[in-house]
């Protein structure tokens, strides 16, 4: 349809397996595989519901009257007691048993529990398919110096493999609270109207013990080891906030690492991935702009406001439970996950391909390296017996006018021809490319890099081994 607005996060940006999840057929059928669960669990703890029933049930899990549901909520307003009305009508021998001592949060709420842990596990492997991709970079690169930056301003000396572990670092923090939040997540289970159980304790005549076993036996038949403890009429909003947060923390990673790579765009020393008919510019056919990390940014800026959404929701819920979360959870939900979705699969493309320019990043470290050199060319002299002092005084003169070529005249940094060709630095002139080896300033960084790759990255993407193989290959 184009006369009727459609989300960009599901038509241009998420994937089909997280646009399915946020589906109506998606939640609609869970809604009918719940109901049959329940009914179910109630049968196998001796409520009279027949087989026949169940068999009933069972045969129209997916076959909904959308039409149907739609007449029936026009006029009931009420949309979970709609899609009964509209299961009843298929499965007539089922209807008096369907959805039976249930509250509407037991499918509404529950089918969220199931998207929400569902969706975790599309996000998951995707991350860390970026991280893989990452880690493949920084090893790479481990050695290649690059001018570091503090304040955008040039600082010592890095390398291209350990700027690029302070992204996979952020990423790692990410899939770590994802992984705790995604394992955290229990069922709501059959907790009743205000959460008390009280009509399941009426239909088992008062018997603890099975009210106790239904709740357990449908947690377990959508895979949840435990349901919530305690709730009221919804599972704790609080639940949906610790997830939506945690998204919004990956899209504060996401946005400054694709900064970085537009800045070094920029620069010329690292670039996104460029297709060979793609097009920078409808004007200026030269141009390489960095559209996927600006896309990335786009989203994640987008994914970084939705956590104060699920934080006021979360906060106005009153005592058991009230309705204006409804309308809000619709939105905020759905498009957090289709917001980091979409993020993550550029993510993965952007770090699947990412260009080094060497050359221009020597150029930039040599423009550069002159300055940052003068104490260890004062200490080399100093080794040979010149007085510091003085050694320091005619550095620091050389250092200011070879500042004024570069500022005032637009030329090259001349610093070194200057002591090249200064005799008091004659006992090291011998010595000066040594000296000015850029290998010799980035310190510890290749080892950190090789260190930090063994023992923190490859061991926590261990446990998606295929998946994150497969996932960081997506271009």
């Amino acid at each position: 349809m184009t006369d009727t607005y459609r989300s960009p996060l599901v038509d241009r940006y998420a994937s089909p397996a997280m646009a399915h999840l946020f589906s109506d057929d998606h939640k609609f059928r869970t809604w009918r595989r719940l109901w049959l669960a329940l009914a179910e669990a109630e049968a196998a703890l001796g409520l009279p519901i027949s087989g026949a029933q169940l068999d009933e049930l069972r045969a129209h899990l997916d076959d909904i009257d959308y039409d149907a549901a739609r007449r029936y909520e026009k006029e009931l307003r009420h949309d979970v007691m709609a899609h009964v009305h509209a299961l009843g009508d298929v499965a007539p021998l089922a209807r008096p048993i369907v959805h039976l001592g249930a509250t509407s949060c037991f499918v509404g709420d529950n089918t969220d529990l199931l998207v929400l842990r569902d969706a975790l596990d599309v996000i998951l492997p995707k991350l860390a398919g970026a991280i893989a991709n990452l880690a493949r970079f920084a090893e790479t690169h481990a050695d290649l110096p690059t001018l570091g930056f503090t304040h955008y301003q040039p600082a010592q000396l890095t390398t291209v493999g350990k700027r690029a572990c302070l992204w996979i670092q952020d990423l790692l923090m990410d899939l770590e609270r994802l992984q705790s939040v995604r394992n955290g997540l229990r069922f709501r289970g059959t907790k009743g109207t205000t959460g008390t159980q009280a009509s399941y304790l009426a239909l088992f005549d008062g018997d603890h013990a099975k009210v106790e076993a239904l709740d357990a036996k449908v947690a377990q038949a959508f895979g949840f080891a435990r349901s919530y403890g305690v709730t009221g009429q919804t599972y704790p909003r609080k639940v949906d906030h610790e997830v939506v947060a945690a998204l919004g923390s990956l899209g504060v990673t996401a946005h400054k690492l694709a900064t970085d790579l537009r800045l070094l765009a920029n620069l010329k020393e690292v670039e996104e991935p460029f297709g060979a008919k793609q097009i920078g510019s409808s004007a200026m056919a030269y141009k390489r702009n960095p559209m996927r990390s600006e896309r990335i940014c786009a989203l994640a800026r987008h994914l970084m406001t939705l956590p104060a959404n699920s934080a006021h929701t979360a906060a106005v819920q009153w005592m058991e439970r009230t309705l204006d979360d409804s309308a809000n959870r619709r939105i905020t939900l759905a498009e957090a996950f289709l917001a980091a979705d979409g993020m993550l699969e550029t993510l993965v493309n952007v770090t699947s391909g990412l260009v080094v320019y060497p050359a221009i990043i020597a150029r930039r470290v040599a423009s550069e390296l002159p300055f940052m050199a003068t104490e260890n060319l004062i200490m080399a002299m100093v080794q040979r017996g010149a007085d510091r002092q003085e050694v320091h005084e005619v550095i620091r003169v050389h250092s200011l006018a070879a500042a004024a070529e570069v500022k005032q005249h637009g030329r090259d940094n001349d610093l070194l021809d200057r002591v090249r060709a200064d005799a008091t630095f004659a006992p090291i002139h011998a010595d000066l490319d040594a000296l000015l080896d850029p290998r010799s300033f980035v310190g510890r960084a290749p080892e950190q890099v090789r260190g930090y790759l063994a023992s923190e990255v490859r061991p926590a993407l261990e446990a998606y081994g295929d998946a994150a193989t497969e996932a960081s290959l997506r271009v």
